[in-house]
Formats: C-alpha cells, sequence, structure tokens
C-alpha cells in the first residue's frame, strides 16, 4: 500500500487562511528562522532533519507554507501575460514548495509516529488545507488561463508528456469543481473542508482503539501455545501499559489477529477475535459508526453536484477499470469460486476438530476465531510443517538485505549503504543509501519495521522527498510495517506474511526509487489506484523465487539453509487456505463498493452501520460467518482515511497484471539484469507521465490474460 500525502496541497490551497480567520498567514514571530522548514534541507537528497523538527514547528510552517503558496497562485491567476505552458502549468509545478515539504513530512509521521499534539495538529489542519485545495482549484482566473494552454496544447510543440500534463491539470481543476456555480463551489468547501475534519476523526479513533482493545491476559497457561518468545513480548506489554505481572495481546488494524493461529484456549480465541471485529461499533469513544455514514453522505453529495451518479463513479472514471460495471463483472467473477472455496476448507478444519474430539460449541462448525488454529493444524498434516517452522530462517535483517536487497541487485543492480548517520524521526527507523550498479547515487530508502502505538495499522510505502527533473530532487521513500518487537536482545523472527510484505512495500519503494520523470505530477507511485499495487506485488514473486530465497532463508542461529524438503512443502502449500484468503479480502473490497455506489438519500443510520454490512454481503454473495471480511467498516482505515474509497479492489485488479508479468519473467529467464532493466525501462520510471495500460503494454507486448490469477488463487476449473 502506498501512503497518501496529498498531491494537491503543493498545487491547490488557499481559502483555509481566510476560512479559518487567519487573515494573510502565519505571523512572522510564528515561522522563526530557526524552523526547519523554512528553507530546503540541507542533507543528502533534502532528507527532512527530523532531529530539528519539533511538534511546534508545524503550525507556522503550515500557515506561512500556504500563504506563500496563496501569493504564487494569485500572482499567477493575476498575470497580464497570455498563458502558456511555462507561465502557467509549469509554474504551478514549481509552487508551493514550503507547503509541500511541511506537508509530507507531518502527514508521514502522523501515521508513523503519532502523539496527542500531531493528532490535534492534524484535526487543527485538516479543514484549512481542504479549503486552501479548494480555493486553487475553484480559482476562475487560474482554471481560465489552464483551459487557454489546453485549448492551445496541439499547436504548442508541446511533448507527449507535456501534453499529458496539461490534460492532466485541467482534468483535476474540473474534477474538483471549477465549472461549478459560485453557490455550488461554495457548498464543495463547505464538503470538502467537513470531509477533512472527518477523515483525521476516523484515523485517530482506529489508532487509539486499536491500543485500547488489547487484550489482557492474567496467567501464562491461558497463553499455551505461543512461543516462549511470544509469552515474553506479551508480558513486556503489559509491562509498558502498567499491567506488569498479567499478559496483553496487541491487536492489529485486520480482523484476524496473529496469535489465533496459535493459542490453544478457544474461550480466548473468541475473545480476541470477537473485540476486534467490534471495533469502532461497540459505542464509547472511539465509535466510527457516525463518522463513516457522515462520510458517506458526504462522498455521495459531492459526486453528485459533479454530475456523476456516485462517489464510486467518480473515482473510478480515474481508474483502469474506468466503470464499477467492469469493477462489478470482474469480482462476480471471482466471489462465487472463492466462496465456495471457502466453505471446502472450512469442511476440512471441521472435521479435522472432530478427529482431535476437540469442541466447536453447540453448532459443532468452525467460528471465525477457530480458522487460523485449525488452518495451521492441517497444514502441518497436509503439508507436514506449520508455520512456526519458519520462523527461525526469516530473521529480518537477513530477509531485508540477503533477500529484498539481493534480488533488488540482482535485477537492477543496485547497491544499499546503511547511512546510521543520518537522522531520523524514531530510533528503530534504519536509513540506506541507494546507489545504481556504476556508483550513481540514486536516493534514500527508509525502513521503518517495528509496530507501536504512535503509529497506525498495516503497511505502507511514502515519499518525503518525490523525484523530479524540474525540481532536481532525488527520491527519498520509506516503507512502514507493523511487525511485533521480540523482547531487547531477542531476533526478529517472521511469519511467512511478513516476509511477503517486506518484499511488497519495497516493489512500492523500487517505484518511487526508480521514477525518472520531469515534472512532480507524474513522479513515482502517482498512477491510477488500481495500478499502484501492481509493481508491489510483482516484487513478491522474489520471495519465494528459488535463488532468492536460499539466499536469505538460512536458520539465524546455525546459519544452516533451510531444508529442501520444507520448503518444497512450503511452495507445494501456496494455493492452500485461499478459499479464505480471497474470500476476506472480497468481503471488504465488496463492502467499499457497497459504501461508495449509495446516492446520499441511500446512506444508512449509524445504528443500521452492522445490517448494512450483512446486507451488503448477502446480497454479492460472500456473507460466510467463518470468513469475516479483513476489515469490517469501522476500522476500514483504507477507505474512510488513506485514499482508497471505491478502491481497495486495485488489489485484486493488480493481480492480474501481476500474475501475467510473472508468467512473463518465467518465460524470459527470471532473475536477470536484461528483464529487470527492461522492467525498470518500459515500466517503473515512468510514473503516471504515460497511461498506465500502455505501460504494461511496453513491457509485458499486450494486453494481460486471467489465466495465471485464476490458477494462483485456486480458482479455475
Amino acid at each position: 500500500m502506498t501512503g497518501t500525502t496529498p498531491r494537491l496541497l503543493a498545487a491547490a490551497a488557499l481559502a483555509a487562511l481566510t476560512a479559518a480567520g487567519c487573515g494573510g498567514g502565519a505571523n512572522e514571530s510564528d515561522m522563526t528562522t530557526d524552523n526547519p522548514f523554512l528553507g530546503e534541507s540541507a542533507l543528502p537528497y533534502r532528507l527532512p532533519p527530523f532531529d530539528r523538527i519539533e511538534d511546534a514547528h508545524y503550525r507556522p510552517a503550515f500557515e506561512q507554507g500556504m500563504a506563500e503558496h496563496l501569493a504564487e497562485v494569485e500572482a499567477l491567476a493575476g498575470s497580464a501575460e497570455a498563458p502558456t505552458f511555462e507561465n502557467t502549468i509549469v509554474a504551478l509545478e514549481r509552487s508551493g514548495r514550503l507547503l509541500d515539504r511541511v506537508a509530507r513530512t507531518f502527514f508521514s509521521l502522523a501515521s508513523a509516529d503519532t502523539n496527542d499534539e500531531i493528532n490535534a495538529i492534524r484535526a487543527e489542519m485538516a479543514p484549512k488545507l481542504a479549503a486552501h485545495g479548494d480555493a486553487v482549484r475553484l480559482n476562475a482566473d487560474l482554471f481560465r488561463r489552464v483551459e487557454a494552454v489546453h485549448e492551445a496544447r496541439n499547436e504548442s510543440g508541446l511533448s507527449p508528456e507535456e501534453i499529458r500534463l496539461v490534460e492532466r491539470h485541467l482534468r483535476d481543476f474540473a474534477r474538483a469543481g471549477a465549472r461549478l456555480s459560485e453557490t455550488e463551489k461554495e457548498r464543495m468547501r463547505e464538503i470538502n473542508a467537513e470531509l477533512a475534519s472527518l477523515s483525521a476523526a476516523f484515523s485517530d479513533n482506529t489508532l487509539d482503539e486499536v491500543n485500547a482493545s488489547a487484550i489482557e491476559v492474567a496467567t501464562a497457561e491461558e497463553l499455551a501455545g505461543l512461543s516462549a518468545g511470544e509469552i515474553a513480548a506479551a508480558a513486556e506489554a503489559a509491562k509498558e501499559r502498567d499491567k506488569e505481572g498479567s499478559y496483553v495481546l496487541a491487536l492489529l488494524n485486520t480482523s484476524g489477529q496473529p496469535p489465533l493461529a496459535s493459542l490453544e484456549d478457544r474461550a480466548l480465541r473468541q475473545r480476541i477475535m470477537e473485540a476486534s471485529l467490534a471495533r469502532g461499533s461497540s459505542g464509547g469513544e472511539h465509535d466510527n459508526r457516525e463518522i463513516i455514514v457522515r462520510i458517506a453522505a458526504l462522498r455521495a453529495e459531492r459526486a453528485a453536484l459533479l454530475g456523476y451518479p456516485n462517489h464510486a463513479a467518480f473515482v473510478l472514471e480515474e481508474q483502469t477499470a474506468q466503470t464499477l460495471e467492469a469493477v462489478d463483472e470482474r469480482l462476480s467473477g471471482l466471489t462465487p469460486a472463492a466462496v465456495a472455496n471457502a466453505r471446502r476448507e472450512a469442511a476440512a478444519l471441521e472435521e479435522l476438530a472432530r478427529s482431535e474430539g476437540d469442541a466447536l460449541g453447540e453448532s459443532g462448525e468452525i467460528a471465525a476465531w477457530d480458522w487460523s488454529y485449525y488452518t495451521e493444524k492441517l497444514r502441518a498434516q497436509r503439508f507436514d510443517f506449520d508455520a512456526s517452522q519458519l520462523r527461525p530462517y526469516f530473521e529480518l535483517n537477513g530477509v531485508l538485505e540477503n533477500g529484498v536487497f539481493h534480488a533488488a541487485t540482482g535485477l537492477f543492480g543496485l547497491r544499499f549503504e546503511e547511512r546510521p548517520e543520518l537522522p531520523v524521526y524514531q530510533e528503530e527507523v534504519r536509513t540506506w543509501e541507494v546507489f545504481e550498479e556504476d556508483g550513481t547515487p540514486l536516493g534514500l530508502f527508509l525502513g521503518d519495521f517495528y509496530a507501536r502505538p504512535s503509529k497506525r495499522g498495516g503497511a505502507w510505502m511514502n515519499a518525503y522527498v518525490p523525484q523530479s527533473d524540474l525540481l532536481g530532487t532525488k527520491p527519498v521513500v520509506a516503507n512502514h510495517l507493523n511487525i511485533p518487537k521480540p523482547p531487547a536482545g531477542e531476533p526478529t523472527l517472521l511469519t511467512f506474511d511478513e516476509v511477503i510484505t517486506l518484499f511488497h512495500e519495497f516493489g512500492h519503494a523500487l517505484h518511487g526509487l526508480f521514477s525518472a520523470v520531469r515534472y512532480p505530477t507524474f513522479s513515482g507511485t502517482s498512477v491510477p489506484r488500481d495500478f499502484v499495487e501492481y509493481p508491489s506485488q510483482v516484487n513478491e514473486m522474489w520471495a519465494t523465487w528459488p535463488e532468492v530465497l536460499k539466499n536469505y532463508a538460512v536458520h539465524h542461529e546455525t546459519g544452516e539453509p533451510i531444508p529442501q524438503d520444507l520448503l518444497e512443502r512450503v511452495l507445494s502449500a501456496r494455493t492452500f487456505n485461499q478459499g479464505f484468503a480471497t474470500t476476506e479480502y472480497l468481503a471488504a473490497t465488496l463492502l467499499d463498493l457497497a459504501w461508495h455506489r449509495l446516492t446520499a438519500d441511500e446512506v444508512p443510520e449509524a445504528s443500521e452501520v452492522v445490517a448494512f454490512e450483512e446486507s451488503a454481503l448477502e446480497a454479492a454473495g460472500a456473507a460466510f460467518g467463518p470468513v469475516p471480511p479483513r476489515y469490517r467498516s469501522t476500522y476500514f482505515s483504507h477507505i474512510w482515511s488513506s485514499g482508497y474509497s471505491a478502491g481497495y479492489y486495485s488489489y485484486i485488479w493488480s493481480e492480474v497484471l501481476d500474475a501475467d508479468s510473472v508468467e512473463w519473467f518465467r518465460e524470459n529467464g527470471g532473475l536477470t539484469r536484461e528483464n529487470g532493466d527492461h522492467f525498470r525501462r518500459a515500466l517503473l520510471s515512468k510514473g503516471g507521465s504515460v497511461e498506465a495500460m500502455d505501460l504494461y503494454r511496453a513491457f509485458r507486448g499486450r494486453d494481460a490474460e486471467v489465466e495465471p490469477l485464476l490458477k494462483r488463487r485456486g480458482l479455475g476449473g
């Protein structure tokens, strides 16, 4: 998943200052000369000077950044010069540098290492920044200049990339409401300001509740099934929460929770799962139901103002899918097969439980809190291994340097040099300088791998500094995961899923690092949402590519390679449990689309959220109790606060391209420099400067075929 630092902040932002009663911007006394955002960072690659940044620096930097950008935009809009590509479009690309610097750093840290003050600043700034963006995009004089450049674009001697940039800016203005009446524009400003505040509130609630919902356990005996290291980590987590003598199991922001695969105590498993599923919907200070129904209604109203039937139609117009009907067709072709597979898997799990004499309650049926536990037992039975056998071979540093980096070196010739002297925002964060094979500096890569209470759930990539030839910037990109931190002195041993996530997120990082575009609008991962996951999913293939896997999968104590027979069993099990995995993902995707295909009048009341979910899943044929959605609506951060609204389908949509691309690599010799260079040159380096599917065809030589995905997920035939 990529981060969502707002691109419009650097090229769209104004009314915030007047709307919030801030007059002409920050006072000089507020933006002191020692504020690190005042000028460009002097650190390598313009890395933010994290060691100098204090929470108190953000407000004045935001205020002055908006004021400076406002002045630039007003000068541009009021210019007496005839509008040209250079004095209008390029000027917009250059504008708002201070605002961009502070926004990228602030919003990155608001996700990765927040605190009460940052949350308060985000809540305060969200409506201001939304209004500032509206003021740029709704500026009639500026829009007329952009329209004039657009009308003359084909007779102006512009390059294809420049024409695409002009078209992108015109489309962005139109989709923001530039063609609306003044009354409609005013309503658009109100909607966007409220949405910004609601999104920030949802994010705060979700993080606060995932921390508050941590499960306290009285005795170690109840934790039977967990490893000694996991029990020690639970004791340490309890100590950190002033509950010394007990044990705390922290929750992740997904429905399923890792301990469910190992815990023998069924009552405890049920307690964990029910607490996880109830987040955001059980009343109290963290309840998100009122927030999400209001967001859904406002998004629907905004879409209607712009002439779209619903928010999904508005979003999908900009994606490779283009229409809700196309997405529905793809999902309807996958859902029945996925649920049928999940039901067969459930029957096998129930048979296993009965054969072992285990009680499954009065129904005798597998429940959501049983699934992972019996899945690991069945995996061990069928393939003669369980997940815990793998972890000693997946030590974090070994996977990263001998797996992720090793594959990048083999494919692209990259070299990585750790730079511990560079400042970071949290002591666990690590920084590497990345070089081309010939020693040419490419950029910086930051790795922030451990879970902590100040960090939102999930895994994502963001760019602190995007590449741009126009601005003379090289990329600074970061990956964020949520790996449980082991007790001091203990190694960090990963699950197989965490290994895959590490490779996945680095695929996003490569997309940012390899960007070679002129204009910041097109930099790195600035591609359609249903295309952005594609390169990162392709990068997952190297996690199980034999020569890569053998290089990193070694025992963390003995250095012995993973046994070949164990490796073969792991690889042979790759379609195992795919009914569950596909169904839980599709269920979340279908909830996303159910919310965002509604008109404002159709949005349910807050008290009806759970019933709405049940009805939506039933209608789509995805309602299966033992397999809850990967995210329930009330903690579905992707769609309410992270830019994936009407876009969570992107993972499966991109996986069609990914699976077909994996076939191309296999057909052409796999991990070779020639293959890597072709992928980089044809696709990864282009960012959004070329139409996404044209990039795919340039790489693959044809349109994608769906059969490799069906085979991968065991959904064919």
